[in-house]
């Protein structure tokens, strides 16, 4: 039998119910408003009084209300169908909704049960078979999706039946199997999964030791990103987060893309439903949709629904990568999502940490941030979640709880710089303040080694030194003047501005430089430390800063042809004529 309570406080979305029986943490209850089903989650149990956050507006609610609760966390349903679809983070299907904003306890089913899919078996009758283990496959798009043994199963089971090659909804049984005391669980394609609890049925979860290539040059040159791995964006707000993230989701190596949009403005959150089905696939051709899952929830929409976005889409992640995929996640932004966490801390008095926010802020990031990762599965394949996150910090203070919070969890720091976006130097990624630690991992610096070329690290901490030192040259040619500083200190500067504008600088809209290979990358930044490990002989600042014009022109013209094209051959050849009348 199910708890019942009654409605006896209310502070916006945060409210009091009496229980007349057990509840559990993180359980759900639905809130009944004049017929209306409000759904709410439990967030803390002192005694008989449950503090629950709804996830939808208390407008109208009053003492006394009846509230049920459902024996059961926040679930989403998983199954095929989920790509291509737009949800909200109770996984409301936001196609088949009339409105999205407005309409109060409205839920809709997010996959279609209707809809006829063709299923091949993989396994064979009498064949053990634990949870998580592949059962069949039905094509989702062009994409194998594999139907699995559901999650909570423990144990082993045999498999009595499998339903043969053909059509099949999501709600009919396709398998039945039998555990250790002879039962009979019947198995559809359509399984739930509570968000906030990660789904570990691997086999092991290995260090990262291979990079993702993302296309975007300051990322894969500079500080790549492991595939599995962890990555975020701090930044001011126009500095680029929400476009970097497009480029990569449109050019990085991945199987899966899930864009989660967590409290974005709702003029953001529109132009992301309608620039993603324009988007075009630059591995297969294809519409980028057709391998995209978007979770939305707005700033206007209650903090609880933000919160649950994150989990949502990283639940849907998991269940991608227990097929063996490689998921790339995308969240724009965790600020959002902290914000919703300081306001629920607040309405429950709970002792507040720097800035208002939890004092648990850090542990709560770091353990969302561990449910990535690359992953063997029981068969001996592999699956993988890259998370890269974003995060907008208030007047652009990176010292502030949130950016040092995800700092810790984070393996890759991609710093937005104001002062870039100021200059149109896109992505404004700061190439001094950003790092990635997989570039001290020995199975990366080897994997690098094999993949490009031996001493590729060397090469990349050697473009950052010359960066940093044409950095430092700069301010003390803004300090002295032109004239008072050697003339090694505009050398040192141009060359750093010719890596700045050759390598960093890309223009996500252009057809060729949007998206730069690793074969290109290793060209250009060959080409480039060879410039800067030449000695000039200039007499005057003003020579250097034109011969170097020309150097950048040159170059930049050959990121914007066609890699080994008539065209790009061309510019070499003006450029090395260049280096060689010097």
């Amino acid at each position: 039998m199910k708890t019942t309570g009654k409605v006896t406080g209310i502070i916006s979305n945060l409210v009091t119910v009496e229980c007349n029986g057990p509840v559990s943490q993180n359980e759900i209850c639905l809130i009944d408003l004049q017929g209306v089903k409000l759904m709410a989650e439990v967030i803390k149990v002192n005694g008989s009084k449950a503090s629950v956050q709804v996830y939808e507006s208390t407008r109208g609610l009053q003492i006394g209300n009846t509230v049920e609760f459902q024996d059961h966390m926040l679930e989403v349903t998983l199954g095929p169908g989920l790509l291509s679809s737009n949800f909200d983070g109770l996984q409301n299907n936001l196609a088949t909704m009339e409105d999205v904003f407005l309409k109060r306890g409205e839920y809709t089913k997010a996959l279609d049960e209707d809809k006829l899919w063709d299923f091949t078996p993989i396994v064979e009758v009498g064949q053990q078979v634990v949870a998580a283990d592949w059962l069949g496959e039905v094509k989702e798009g062009w994409l194998p999706h594999k139907i699995m043994v559901p999650f909570n199963f423990e144990g082993t089971y045999t498999v009595k039946s499998v339903a043969q090659a053909g059509q099949y909804k999501i709600t009919d049984t396709i398998a039945t199997l039998t555990n250790a005391e002879g039962e009979e669980v019947k198995v559809t394609m359509m399984q739930k999964w509570p968000v906030k609890v990660p789904i570990g049925n691997y086999l092991e979860k290995p260090r990262p030791f291979k990079v993702m290539e993302t296309g975007v040059r300051c990322i894969d040159t500079l500080n790549p990103i492991a595939e599995g791995g962890t990555g975020f964006i701090p930044g001011p707000f126009g500095c680029g987060k929400t476009v970097l993230q497009h480029a990569l989701a449109e050019q990085a190596d991945a199987d899966i893309i899930i864009m989660a949009a967590c409290g974005e403005r709702a003029n953001e959150v529109v132009e992301i439903f309608t620039e993603f089905p324009e988007l075009r696939d630059k591995h297969t051709g294809r519409s980028l949709m057709e391998r995209t899952i978007i979770v939305c929830n707005t700033s206007n929409m209650p903090v609880a629904a933000r919160e649950a976005s994150v989990y949502t889409a990283m639940t849907l992640g998991e269940y991608y990568r227990a097929m063996g995929m490689k998921v790339l996640l995308l969240a724009d932004s965790t600020s959002r999502w902290a914000q919703a966490l300081r306001e629920m801390s607040n309405r429950l008095e709970e002792l507040p940490g720097q800035d208002g926010f939890p004092v648990d802020l850090s542990a709560i990031i770091s353990s969302f941030y561990a449910r990535a990762g690359y992953v063997t599965l029981n068969n001996g394949k592999s699956g993988s979640i890259t998370f890269i996150g974003t995060v907008s910090p208030a007047g652009g203070n990176l010292k502030e709880p949130v950016t040092e919070s995800t700092k810790k969890a984070a393996r890759c720091f991609y710093g937005l710089s104001q002062n870039r976006a100021d200059k149109k130097r896109y992505p404004a990624v700061d190439p001094v303040d950003s790092y990635s630690k997989y570039l001290e991992y020995p199975e990366i610096v080897d994997y690098l080694d094999n993949k490009i070329e031996k001493g590729w690290v060397d090469k990349v901490t050697k473009t950052k030194y010359i960066i940093r030192k044409g950095k430092d040259a700069y301010e003390q040619i803004n300090i002295l003047g032109d004239d008072g500083v050697p003339m090694s200190y505009h050398e040192q500067y141009w060359k750093s501005e010719l890596i700045d504008f050759v390598i960093l600088q890309q223009d996500a809209f252009d057809e060729i430089d949007g998206s730069t290979p690793l074969d290109r990358q290793k060209f250009m930044l060959d080409l480039v430390l060879d410039i800067c490990d030449r000695s000039f002989k200039f007499d005057n600042f003003e020579e250097c800063m034109n011969y170097f014009k020309n150097l950048i022109n040159t170059c930049r013209q050959m990121n914007y042809s066609e890699y080994q094209s008539e065209q790009f051959y061309k510019y070499l050849g003006q450029l090395k004529e260049e280096l060689n009348h010097e």
